[in-house]
């Protein structure tokens, strides 16, 4: 599934799923190892650290201060806020890389960010009912 041929970001997801139900540190890591993986597969940089390891720990501080709940609408508006921003980062890496202009860097952002953000958002309450229910039974 893609919009104008962007697909969802899904470390991103499983990073706020998973931040969602654990500790600030443990959101933080969990970016940090994603956002690790996704770099050794990928082209190093840009790198997926800073923004997968932003979104964990604002997830994560989100949860713990209870400015999100544990339903499918809070989860979606979270993914698609930290898609933006996520997106974001990248794009400022990719301008300090020097390849291309700021100018030509942000034309095509607004795209990126947007089309990653809705289809991510979309998907994030698909994979976080799943986990969380397995959590819960896990936990239990």
């Amino acid at each position: 599934m893609e919009i104008l041929g962007i697909g969802p970001n899904w470390l991103l997801i499983w990073v706020v799923t998973w931040s969602s139900h654990s500790s600030i540190i443990g959101g933080l890591v969990a970016g940090l190892v994603l956002g690790l993986i996704q770099d050794a597969m990928t082209a190093p940089y840009p790198t997926h650290i800073i923004p997968l390891a932003f979104a964990g720990f604002v997830t994560a501080f989100l949860q713990k201060k209870r400015y999100i709940q544990e339903d499918f609408i809070s989860i979606a508006l979270v993914t698609f806020i930290m898609a933006i921003i996520a997106e974001t980062f990248m794009a400022i890496q990719f301008g300090l890389i020097g390849n291309q202009s700021f100018a030509e860097i942000w034309s095509q952002h607004k795209q990126v960010a947007l089309g990653s953000a809705v289809i991510s958002s979309l998907w994030a309450p698909v994979l976080y009912f799943p986990l969380s229910q397995f959590w819960k039974v896990k936990n239990n």
